[in-house]
């Protein structure tokens, strides 16, 4: 992993160059006065002594280096504050360009990943990327200029010190180094490990009612506390070996600071330095080795930021399922027949699910889908949209691969309502106009009323009653008609229904069923259901078995056969069609 991305999303900062620059610039004055005042603390203290020279005095040295100080100060204040611009610039794009990754990624990643995970990464690991760069910009910007500048400057004074000083100071970046290789990968475990506690947390709070249900409070606790110690002792370790190194640099440096006294005061007292410059050159000494200090007190937050910067470059690095060419498409028919012709699709290449599929569906088809757990049902729909891409062979609407769409006018002949409903925070109105946002109050209403919703207008608010996010404040039944409000707003010509009435009362089912009935007379539907009621009024019945047809039919000429379809009716159904 190169990081090629997370720089790429860093160059694209709005008016990247010109804060850089002024960034350069404010860290150059800065470190020009820090490089100035020990020449002017020495020039004040030689001429406390007995040799002072004409036309100078302390209160004017002492007036030049408040002046100095104030300047410094000054623009070491607008580093930090350019250097915060830049780095929480960095943090929004970094976030804007996983949103955008998010939308381009297959159902895959989703599948591999947890939702905990995923927004610690937008969360967490942004905010650690942010926090790193922004102490290592203004460190970095200042500490090299500060390194160069009193470097120069201790050759000027006396090069035999200054020689000292350089040949000892890389012993504290050698021990920052070792001590780095080891506390990176330790702060790499530590973000793992978070992204996994808030992706159980999310689970377990989003599945209270189950835990408690099941009274699993105590086994879930135990989880959450293993995993809890885990982190607690990857970031024990990590912050222990990263704290090592302001101690192993301090001590580096406390030992030169010795050796550079002792060497001078025998220089002065040959006569080669005075008492001001002896000042001044353990003054810029300490300025040279303070760079590698201020990394070091900084280190954990990098490694953090490194280690998260890992994490974001994995998902910014996945192949993009999603993207589109700019190539011209043609438009997919809205009355077009459907066809598979060999597919072939798994979801691990090791285990085989459909295999050289087979099937032909005209339009104005309603199709039932029926199957035990894990036969392929959902599987079908996801590569119908594409979802997912098949392995082999092709899927054809209206003649056309289906690939030679581009996938939002693919997607647009379907409207699909899934057992799992998903609402967003916000008012009823706008969770049914998602699927048509140019929608009027009267086709809104309309299709809330086609879908069985009338409770709607029973609420305080009606349509502008404000929900909570995944449809707090709703009933289950409640949540899947508005869901069921929204497709029929959309109005597509093709319907996929997975369980779409399973969560709603036997009355309200029927009105939705007749409903639906209505939606999709003469167009094409496809109902992944349990319930004999929405099965048997299908035109063709398809049983699956481990990913392959085993049988095909309407509802009598299924039972007639006596075969895989009617011992499972046999055994599932109730003579009353209710499952």
């Amino acid at each position: 992993m190169n990081g090629n991305k997370i720089r790429e999303t860093l160059r694209d900062l709005e008016g990247n160059a010109a804060m850089i620059a002024m960034a350069v610039v404010c860290a150059l004055i800065a470190a020009a006065g820090s490089l100035a005042a020990p020449r002017l603390i020495g020039r004040a203290i030689d001429l406390m002594g007995p040799v002072v020279s004409a036309g100078a005095s302390v209160a004017t040295v002492l007036g030049s280096l408040v002046a100095v100080y104030l300047i410094m100060n000054l623009f070491q204040w607008l580093l930090s504050l350019v250097t915060n611009r830049i780095s929480y610039l960095a943090a929004r794009n970094l976030r804007r360009a996983l949103f955008d990754k998010l939308g381009v990624l297959g159902l895959a990643f989703f599948d591999d990943t947890s939702q905990g995970d995923t927004i610690s990464r937008f969360v967490n690991d942004v905010d650690a990327v942010s926090d790193g760069l922004l102490q290592g910009l203004a460190q970095l910007l200042s500490g090299v200029a500060t390194i160069i500048g009193a470097a120069g400057i201790m050759f000027i004074l006396n090069p035999t010190m200054a020689i000292v000083v350089i040949v000892l100071t890389p012993l504290s970046i050698f021990a920052t180094r070792f001590i780095a290789r080891n506390s990176q990968r330790r702060f790499r475990d530590q973000a793992e490990i978070v992204g996994s506690l808030n992706g159980y947390a999310e689970e377990m709070i989003e599945g209270r009612k189950e835990v408690k249900a099941f009274r699993l409070e105590d086994t879930t606790l135990e989880r959450f506390e293993e995993t809890n110690r885990r982190l607690y002792a990857a970031g024990v370790s990590a912050q222990f070996y990263s704290s090592l190194a302001n101690p192993s640099t301090r001590l580096v440096n406390n030992i030169a600071y010795s050796v550079m006294g002792v060497t001078g005061s025998l220089i002065a007292i040959g006569g080669g330095l005075t008492i001001g410059g002896i000042s001044s050159f353990l003054i810029y000494a300490t300025l040279f080795a303070k760079p590698f200090n201020d990394i070091t007190n900084v280190l954990s937050q990098i490694q953090a930021a490194l280690a998260s910067a890992r994490r974001i470059e994995e998902v910014l690095e996945r192949a993009s399922v999603e993207e589109e060419d700019e190539r011209e498409r043609p438009m997919p028919a809205s009355s077009g027949d459907i066809r598979f012709e060999g597919v072939g699709f798994s979801y691990v290449p090791e285990q085989r699910l459909i295999e050289r599929l087979e099937l032909d569906i005209p339009y104005g088809t309603s199709v039932s889908i029926v199957g035990r757990t894990g036969a392929g049902k959902t599987t079908l729909v996801n590569l119908l949209m594409r979802f997912y891409d098949v392995n082999a062979g092709r899927i054809t609407l209206e003649g056309v691969d289906i690939h030679d769409f581009r996938r939002a006018d693919l997607r647009r002949c379907f409207g699909m309502v899934l057992q799992d409903t998903w609402l967003f925070g916000g008012s009823l109105r706008d969770n049914i106009a998602y699927s048509k946002p140019e929608a009027t109050d009267q086709e809104i209403v309309a299709a809330a009323k086609q879908a069985g919703a009338d409770f709607i207008e029973r609420l305080g608010r009606g349509y502008d009653t404000v929900i909570g996010a995944s449809g707090e404040g709703l009933s289950l039944g409640q949540r899947q008609l508005v869901t069921i409000a929204r497709v029929m707003l959309a109005d597509p010509p093709i319907f996929i229904l997975d369980e779409a009435t399973s969560s709603i009362d036997t009355q309200t089912e029927l009105r939705v069923q007749e409903a639906l009935r209505k939606l999709t007379s003469g167009r094409t539907s496809f109902v992944i259901a349990h319930r004999l009621s929405t099965i048997r009024g299908a035109d063709l019945i398809l049983v699956l078995e481990d990913g392959h047809i085993v049988e095909s039919g309407s509802h009598d000429e299924l039972l007639e056969r006596g075969g895989s379809y009617a011992r499972m009716y046999a055994s599932r159904f109730e003579p009353e069609g209710v499952s």
